[in-house]
């Protein structure tokens, strides 16, 4: 067998460096075409001149066929990714509380037992110290507080993660789980676009609103988080919703609430009190009705602050109007 010339030598080393760097940017070697994978080739071609790039690919899917989410969800041997939520991370085992087996038959009463056995002691290596025991408090707090307020997986991650943060830098002594959870909830919250006020905290909470809003100074002071103040118009696409409205009253109320902000009517005003009366003021303008009360019933203010704030928005839209 004869060697290649070095020409020959040479043009198939710049055709492995060029077929490496085709993986990278997606583009043949040979006419800059587009690069198409055929899966049940298991090739890496060019979709212009047919160039075969790679060969015997890696096919990343299963070996299984599934035609529906069950199926998939039934035959997959991997479990739910890693999340703060929960105290463990999601990294150990869980054992159904279903007193079957795998083929959906029941247990002897012998088996139940020892099922209910060992469900005892993995709950109790689970949680094997109080730290874990703490997590696990906390953390269900949170999840339920955050169902109740109809707040994001995001935002329940974020609070997962400031509540890890409380913990390490030991800023819990002295105070309850459940004042830090609302409380971290209450950050998080903010941080995520989706803010609650305190009403709304303390009426899922099993603190008092001043518990939280002392926990929430301290928390924030100490951990160094960065937290603006509750912008109004990131409470108006809930207020909208929950009273009917529709997107122009929406809009309107957007508009309401930035002549405030450009003649400085909010500084020093709760943000839930002007967005509560620029809903309401939307409402009228638009011809759209809705009482204070169903206003106040969905922001969780008093009728009187909504009149107040209403007289303002309407004074700033007349000073606009007659400038």
């Amino acid at each position: 067998m004869t060697n290649p010339t070095p020409n020959e030598g040479e043009r198939t080393r710049v055709r492995e460096q060029t077929t490496e760097s085709a993986s990278v940017v997606n583009e043949c070697p040979e006419c800059g075409g587009n690069i198409v994978t055929d899966e049940v080739r298991g090739e890496t071609v060019c979709d212009e001149c047919g160039l075969v790039v790679r060969e015997e690919t890696v096919d990343p899917g299963p070996e299984w066929r599934a035609f529906d989410a069950s199926e998939r969800g039934q035959k997959s041997r991997v479990g739910a990714p890693r999340t703060k939520l929960m105290h463990d991370e999601g990294m150990s085992t869980n054992i159904s509380w279903q007193d079957k087996d795998a083929y959906g038959r029941a247990l002897s009463p012998r088996q139940r037992q020892k099922m209910q056995r060992l469900r005892t002691w993995n709950e109790r290596f689970r949680t094997r110290d109080s730290r874990d025991r703490n997590l696990k408090q906390a953390l269900g707090e949170i999840d339920r507080m955050a169902s109740a307020l109809g707040l994001p997986r995001n935002v329940r991650e974020t609070a997962s993660v400031i509540y890890r943060r409380a913990l390490e830098e030991d800023l819990l002594p002295g105070r309850s789980i459940e004042g830090v959870a609302t409380s971290v909830l209450y950050a998080a919250a903010r941080l995520g676009g989706t803010p609650r006020s305190l009403d709304e905290m303390a009426a899922v909470s099993r603190v008092e609103k001043d518990e939280i809003a002392r926990t929430y100074r301290y928390v924030v002071r100490q951990l160094k988080l960065e937290i603006e103040p509750a912008d109004p118009q990131s409470f108006l696409p809930r207020f909208s919703s929950e009273l009917g409205l529709s997107e122009e009253a929406e809009h309107r109320a957007h508009q309401l609430l930035q002549t405030a902000k450009d003649q400085e009517i909010h500084s020093g005003k709760s943000p839930v009190g002007l967005a509560a009366a620029a809903v309401y003021a939307a409402s009228l303008l638009t011809n759209e009705k809705v009482t204070q009360s169903e206003v106040s019933d969905v922001a969780n203010i008093s009728e009187v602050t909504i009149r107040n704030r209403y007289h303002e928005l309407l004074e700033a839209e007349g000073n606009i109007a007659s400038a």
